[in-house]
């Protein structure tokens, strides 16, 4: 019988196939979706204000976003598997919480996180230098404070995750992706895109306190001092409910100061959302197992609220 001459292609490309589908599950592409939506929110703050909008610095923003958030994941991973954090994780709720598994179930080996996330700031650094040579200098800023906390989220000496501060530094990080996204378009740095950049960190910033609940007992024994772990469940779930209504009443504020138009408040339509996952937070704090709901209820809040923005400020 004669060989197909295909067979080697076909071989081939089923390889390449099978790597690159593993590569996405290292990056957990489901939490990618938060960066998209806060270009979203950078885009319509521009868009809104009379600028003309470029699709390919758009397309280029996002792919470019996209890929820094994917390199932060894997440098969280590849962290979180040295200390044990994720080994030692029997209560996470997967795929929110404990990372992707894929170095705890033997699929991948901890430094191909590592290397992974190295191949892609490859790409992002020269990419994001093309762009702000397109844009401007001040652009060259915020990538730089953004690679910077997303290195420092993670990895030691700083570990931001692991002190307090991480809860902060992903509050800063997607407010700066809604800023950034702007400036692109706009060349300038503008109020606008600040004053929606803020709540939308803020609800971002949520994302990662609601999370960090289910593994705030492997989290402790590791040593990583998050939001959860120092405050309690309850403390936790407080502080969940207190930044709910600090995103929400600052769009009110910006609204009330003409900053903002009176559409920016379809963004309260994320606050029953908000609201419900962290009164389930503060009732069922202490029994990870029951989180789920909280969990999915405070993803679909931070994009609600950023959709329902981005919609409210696009053409005021």
């Amino acid at each position: 019988m004669r060989r197909s001459k295909h067979l080697p292609f076909t071989a081939t490309w089923g390889r390449w196939a099978r790597g690159a589908a593993l590569c996405l599950r290292m990056t957990r592409p489901g939490f990618l979706v938060m960066t998209a939506v806060g270009c979203l929110v950078g885009l319509a703050s521009a868009h809104g204000s009379g600028v003309a909008l470029s699709l390919p610095a758009a397309l280029a923003t996002l792919v470019l976003a996209l890929l820094a958030h994917a390199a932060a994941n894997l440098l969280n991973d590849h962290a979180d598997a040295l200390n044990g954090a994720d080994a030692a994780n029997v209560q996470g709720l997967y795929p929110f919480t404990g990372g992707s598994r894929l170095v705890q179930n033997g699929v991948v080996q901890v430094q191909d996180m590592r290397r992974l996330a190295l191949a892609l700031l490859v790409l992002v650094v020269p990419g994001g230098l093309w762009l702000a040579w397109h844009s401007g200098p001040g652009l060259l800023w915020i990538g730089a404070v953004g690679l910077v906390l997303g290195w420092a989220y993670s990895a030691p000496p700083l570990a931001l995750m692991a002190r307090g501060l991480g809860e902060l530094a992903v509050a800063c990080s997607w407010a700066l992706i809604a800023v950034g996204a702007d400036y692109v378009q706009r060349g300038q740095w503008a109020g606008v895109s600040a004053a929606a950049a803020v709540s939308f960190g803020l609800m971002s910033a949520n994302v990662l306190v609601g999370n960090a609940f289910p593994d705030a007992a492997s989290d402790a024994l590791v040593g990583k001092r998050t939001l959860a772990v120092r405050l309690g469940p309850r403390g936790a779930a407080v502080l969940y409910l207190l930044l709910a209504v600090l995103a929400h009443g600052w769009v009110g504020a910006m609204v009330w100061a003409s900053v903002l138009p009176p559409t920016a408040l379809w963004a309260w339509l994320a606050a029953p959302l908000a609201l419900v996952a962290g009164t389930l937070l503060l009732r069922h704090g202490a029994q990870p197992a029951r989180l789920r709901p909280a969990l999915v209820l405070g993803i679909a809040a931070v994009l609600v609220h950023g959709v329902a923005l981005s919609l409210g400020i696009w053409n005021f």
